[in-house]
């Protein structure tokens, strides 16, 4: 896809119109025949001001009426021609636009799921849906101009040199000069500012949208203002960008506002001059009159020139930013195996990366979870716990050693059997703007009533249905109910519970949840959990203690592996780890001194 940028940009827009692509060349042909027919109008003024002006021509009434109509014939003609190239650019844009949308989004739910790790669903839509907008604006509305914008220079720079090269001069020295203007503002440098200009816009449009998603957390933590702060910083961002933007174009803009408009202080002098030499007084004043009336047109045609040269850059960019999303790289299946019966798990040796960095966020990791264990991976945040259970869900593939299920590499599974052997449960919940029903049963297909009632039992989510009036047929979002972070995390358990994967892979499921959520979910992940092969990751040390292995992940590396007691017994760092978890959960508030009026409140913490 990257080497498609070295091509003209209509043939990267080819791939999405399918068989509208004959749209365009009718709508550019149309359009430069419309501009044809709206400079034939002048033409005839022309004529009949010459006949008007001129005793030495001979013009009768009827030929006068006969230009006249001919004239109001080919403007109306014009416009309806162009009326059609319109709607012919209208189709192929509008093509486009959906395929680009198709098309995008067929390809990014193909990819793996680091991708979305990596790409905030802001900067998805931004990029997807905004750039598809771009293309479509530039196609329907600024691509048939640039034909009527080349053909009607052409005719026009034939006419006025023909007509009279003198004043077709003083006519065309402004036009010169205006051109030369937009082209330096369309230069290389105005290239680069659009650019970071883009660049600019899509980081604040993707800050806003994690922030506005983020608020109900930033408002229970109290984080406001620090949470604000990147928001803020890419608003400032934008707003340095469009200032520098404006400013940069200050000077040439101006200049080239007042040159654009100024072709009569340019045929007024020459008129004069011509008149002193003796010429026909008519005459001239006939050649004025055309050449006045021409000359804005050429400011016209300039301006649609350089928004069309502007608009096709900012086409190009979205085309580039989509291109670039899309070549995020798919993860390979080698030689391809169509099922596996065993549901152990390994890791052997297993070292990664993340793009960009220098360091392994784990690094030679061994370890194997047997059919039916639960392992727990415990340690300080940022020791690679989750880089592990996101590995082996094939979020990346490692950069060495090999990740096994069922003793088969998980590179040889097929993505759809890979994931349909797991069940995973994160932190972050996603449920859909649907009704509970669709969310719960999504992905699955042939789902009986029986079956989302004993997933609804067993994910302790029988109190949430019962307290809304539509039970499961309740829309969840924007318009209908919003949920709490614990009830949302055990409706995606629910999903779970449904899907009856064989490995389960579970990362601080409980992060969120208020204490009454927390003991909820803590039985309804038991249950999840019993007789499967499972992977879990918790901060709340009480969550591991019945796992049938324990592994402390340190600074991406494996440092103690056993059973709760016997970590314990060691007196390593499992149980440094222990006894801190245990202060903690010991410490409560013990007593409340109101101060007068009841306005500010002492809190004394005690164990």
């Amino acid at each position: 896809m990257q080497n498609e940028k070295k091509l003209f940009i209509l043939k990267r827009f080819r791939t999405y119109m399918g068989k509208r692509w004959g749209l365009l060349p009718i709508a550019l042909f149309l359009s430069g025949l419309s501009a044809i027919l709206n400079i034939l109008p002048f033409v005839l003024v022309w004529f009949i001001a010459r006949g008007l002006l001129d005793q030495t021509i001979s013009m009768e009434a009827k030929q006068i009426s006969w230009y006249a109509w001919l004239a109001f014939m080919f403007a109306v003609t014009g416009v309806i021609v162009y009326f059609l190239s319109l709607m012919s650019s209208h189709l192929a844009a509008f093509r486009v636009e959906v395929g680009i949308q198709k098309q995008g989004m067929e390809k990014i739910v193909s990819k793996p799921l680091g991708f979305y790790d990596q790409n905030s669903s802001g900067k998805i839509r931004k990029i997807v849906n905004d750039g598809a907008a771009t293309v479509h604006t530039f196609l329907a509305h600024q691509l048939p101009d640039i034909a009527g914008s080349v053909v009607s220079p052409i005719i026009l720079l034939v006419l006025i040199f023909v007509m009279d090269w003198r004043m077709g001069l003083a006519s065309i020295i402004p036009i010169m000069l205006g051109f030369s203007t937009m082209a330096f503002m369309m230069g290389k440098q105005g290239r680069t500012f659009q650019k970071r200009y883009l660049d600019a816009l899509e980081e604040m449009s993707s800050e806003s949208v994690e922030y506005i998603r983020g608020i109900p957390v930033v408002k229970t933590f109290g984080q406001s203002v620090f949470s604000f702060k990147r928001f803020y910083n890419s608003i400032i961002n934008y707003k340095e960008m469009v200032y520098a933007y404006t400013l940069l174009w200050k000077r040439p803009m101006s200049f080239y506002t007042v040159i654009m408009q100024s072709s009569v202080f340019f045929l007024i002098p020459t008129a004069l001059f011509l008149i002193g030499r003796g010429e026909n007084l008519a005459v001239v004043l006939a050649d004025y009159i055309f050449y006045l009336m021409i000359s804005p047109i050429f400011t016209g045609l300039l301006m649609k020139s350089m928004y069309f040269r502007q608009n096709m850059v900012i086409a190009e960019q979205a085309i580039d930013r989509l291109d670039h999303l899309l070549d995020y790289p798919n993860l390979s299946v080698e030689d391809e195996c169509t099922s596996f019966s065993q549901y152990s798990l390994e890791f052997k040796n297993v070292s990664f990366s993340y793009p960009g960095s220098k360091q392994n966020a784990v690094n030679d990791i061994s370890f194997k979870i047997e059919a039916g264990e639960t392992v727990a991976l415990v340690g300080a945040s940022g020791g690679g716990k989750t880089t592990i259970a996101r590995l082996a869900s094939r979020f990346w593939d490692a950069d060495t050693g090999e990740i096994l299920m069922g003793g088969i590499n998980i590179k040889k599974i097929p993505q759809k059997e890979l994931m349909d052997k797991i069940a995973l449960v994160f932190q972050n919940t996603k449920l859909f703007k649907s009704t509970l029903r669709e969310n719960i049963v999504f992905g699955k297909k042939y789902v009986k009533d029986q079956e989302i009632e004993r997933a609804i039992d067993l994910s302790q989510s029988r109190e949430i249905i019962d307290h809304l009036p539509n039970g499961l047929e309740t829309e969840i979002g924007t318009k209908g109910t919003y949920l709490s972070g614990g009830e949302q995390q055990r409706i995606t358990i629910a999903r779970a519970f449904l899907k009856d994967a064989p490995i389960v892979v579970m990362d601080e499921a409980t992060a969120f949840a208020d204490p009454e959520n927390e003991h909820l979910i803590q039985a309804a992940l038991s249950a999840l959990s019993h007789g499967k092969t499972t992977l879990l990751i918790a901060h709340r040390l009480t969550t591991v203690v019945k796992a049938d292995r324990i592994l402390v992940v340190d600074q991406g590396q494996i440092s103690e592996v056993g059973t709760h007691q016997e970590l314990l017994n060691k007196g390593g760092s499992y149980k440094k780890m222990w006894n801190e978890y245990q202060q903690s959960v010991a410490w409560k508030i013990g007593s409340v001194e109101e101060k007068s009026g009841g306005h500010d409140a002492q809190y004394i913490f005690s164990k």
